[in-house]
């Protein structure tokens, strides 16, 4: 890892609650300057605004470059020609209002609107926060591209099957285009940290609004789409007691890791050397965080620890590639990478339960729905 990530980490999010849930991995005090990133308690919400948003998303003409004469030209090419600056009427760029480098976060058509972080995040979410939830954790990522706001219950949940967790509310947007502003539930596993999905065999409830220039936060619609994070607690509790009821012997993990890490390929032909060896290493990977690993292995024997096992493996035990582990989770948990992760693992150990079993694994909700709001462009995706 590189120190710029580091610094990156650790200047540009802000982690709350520390007293009680500890430092984050990437905890540097030395990069921190004079103010630490941390706080033992709940995060300002006029610190994630001083800190992080301090900024405003800008439009900004795009031009190109055309070939030009001495009476037209603008500069000189690369190559040492006459060339001028032509507008592109159609498209226009995206770029911090405190930079002066001329970085571009995103380029796109008039019809954009870019959602500042100050109005969709901070201050839609000031906005539910009372005495049992506040701001556990913000940042942004890609330089300022993409943020987050995090509200959560300061304490944790424990269910009688052991597993503790804490309920989020995830708020978040981006300045490239790479995703939709979304509200939606989420829950952390507070033993290692990951993050999981809600409903497993459906998108849990959430909030999409599109970058258009009719889209505007409401918060009486933001509530009714979502269940927020208090009922999050009831649907995640009562989604491990079913998960921990569902017996996985060791035939049906196995048939599992058949499924999900195969070693042959569509035809049943073995998998190339490259491939195969691969293959087997994420399998052994697999199975030890399922048999031996403290994240698993008191769930052993159950669905619940069959789908602890790959979450786990991908938050912590994956290979990685040009970027800290820590900002690619956050990305994933954004972009909603894990919850999907969970949704399909579930779809795979539901094909090789035995009938018995997955007559009790019945852990899905009501249909998913989706309604767009004509006056706003919202898509709500609910169950």
């Amino acid at each position: 890892m590189t120190t710029e990530t580091l610094l990156s980490l650790n200047t540009q999010t802000l982690i709350g609650n520390t007293s009680q849930r500890g430092t984050a991995w990437h905890y540097r005090a030395e990069m921190q300057g004079e103010e630490p990133n941390h706080y033992a308690g709940p995060i300002p919400t006029e610190d994630v605004a001083r800190r992080l948003f301090g900024w405003r998303a800008q439009s900004r003409p795009v031009a190109v470059e055309r070939p030009a004469d001495a009476a037209t030209m603008t500069h000189l090419s690369a190559a040492g020609e006459p060339v001028r600056w032509v507008a592109v009427e159609s498209r226009q760029a995206i770029v911090r209002s405190d930079r002066g480098d001329g970085t571009v976060l995103g380029v796109f058509t008039q019809a954009y609107e870019p959602h500042q972080y100050t109005d969709y995040l901070l201050r839609t979410v000031s906005d539910i926060l009372d005495d049992s939830l506040t701001i556990s954790s913000a940042g942004l990522l890609r330089d300022g591209a993409i943020a987050w706001v995090e509200v959560s219950m300061p304490e944790s949940i424990t269910t009688p099957e052991g597993v503790e967790f804490r309920p989020n509310l995830l708020a978040t947007t981006t300045h490239d285009g790479s995703l939709a502003t979304t509200y939606k539930r989420t829950v952390t596993d507070v033993v290692c940290d990951n993050t999981r999905a809600v409903a497993l065999a459906e998108r849990g409830q959430e909030l999409r609004i599109r970058h258009s220039r009719n889209s505007r936060v409401k918060l009486d619609a933001a509530r009714r789409a979502l269940a927020i994070v208090h009922t999050t607690g009831e649907a995640f509790t009562e989604e491990i007691r079913r998960l921990c009821r569902i017996d996985v012997d060791r035939r049906t993990w196995s048939r599992f890791l058949d499924s999900w890490v195969p070693l042959k390929g569509p035809q049943d032909e073995l998998l190339p050397p490259r491939a195969l060896k691969h293959a087997e290493r994420k399998r052994e990977a697999i199975d030890e965080l399922y048999v031996h690993d403290r994240r698993v292995e008191p769930w052993g024997g159950t669905a619940h620890a069959v789908l602890q096992a790959v979450n786990t493996y991908e938050h912590h035990a994956s290979p990685m590639r040009g970027t800290s582990r820590a900002q690619r989770n956050m990305l994933r948990t954004v972009d909603g990478t894990y919850a999907s992760l969970d949704r399909a693992v579930w779809a795979a150990l539901e094909r090789v339960l035995p009938a018995e079993a997955a007559e009790r694994a019945s852990v899905a909700g009501p249909a998913k729905t989706f309604a767009t709001d004509a006056a706003t462009g919202w898509v709500l995706v609910g169950g």
